[in-house]
């Protein structure tokens, strides 16, 4: 661990955060994994081995969990190269159906979570005058009905992306966003048949994606080839954002 690269991984027990892990793991970074999920979380390190991955646990919608967090990392880890904010929830209805606590609550993991994770981060880069800041949006932030919560607070981790590129860029940090769109999750799969088969016919390439296309654009945006990117959203979705479909 002493001369890996550090990377940090929220929501990074299940789907496609477990994924991100595994590429990253496997590209010899160190990797500290934080989740609420404190079962799935203890799991992922027998399966990897603690010299390659640890797990702390964190509600990235709270700002002392958040701040308690990266105090272990600066006393623990010395450093934080890669920072991939993947944790997210949704709560879907019709706004006339939605409560405020399910509005409030996707606000404050997707955004305020995202925004309270990036801002500690950047205090470490800034000392490194180096880092990544990669986060997971999705090609909902363009809009989907039943999600006025989950768009809105995808869309806001698209302003902060550019908002952070612009802020951060001379301190060699850069900041891109990920857009998946239909990914081959235990949460699709969960959806009623019928529903599954008509989002996959509106896709351009009539397939969903798989957890291992966001893990792997996350690697290229983490690696040392990507000095002059930085303030993007690239989508993984099959084409869906440019409007293709029903």
């Amino acid at each position: 661990m002493k001369n890996k690269n550090i990377a940090l991984v929220t929501g990074g027990s299940n789907g496609i955060g477990k994924s991100i892990v595994c590429q990253l793991v496997k590209d010899g970074y160190f990797v500290i994994v934080t989740d609420i999920d404190i079962n799935a979380g203890a799991d992922l390190c027998t399966e990897l081995g603690e010299e390659s991955i640890a797990f702390l646990e964190c509600n990235v919608s709270q700002e002392s969990s958040v701040r308690n967090l990266f105090q272990t990392i600066r006393s623990k880890y010395k450093k934080l190269n890669v920072l991939i904010n993947n944790a997210g929830i949704i709560r879907d209805n019709l706004i006339w159906n939605m409560s405020e606590e399910d509005f409030d609550a996707v606000i404050g993991v997707n955004l305020k979570g995202t925004w309270l994770m990036c801002r500690e981060a950047s205090n470490i880069m800034k000392q490194q005058e180096e880092g990544r800041i990669i986060n997971i949006s999705s090609r909902a932030w363009l809009g989907n009905k039943g999600q006025s919560n989950y768009s809105a607070s995808k869309a806001g981790v698209v302003a902060l992306t550019r908002v952070l590129a612009l802020e951060l860029g001379k301190y060699n940090i850069y900041v891109n966003a990920i857009a998946p769109g239909l990914i081959d999750t235990p949460l699709s799969r969960n959806l009623k048949k019928e529903v599954l088969d008509k989002l996959i016919d509106a896709q351009p390439t009539k397939t969903m994606g798989k957890p291992e296309d966001v893990a792997n654009l996350v690697a290229f945006l983490a690696s040392e080839h990507t000095h002059f990117i930085t303030g993007q959203t690239i989508y993984v979705d099959g084409g869906k954002n440019i409007g293709a479909g029903i």
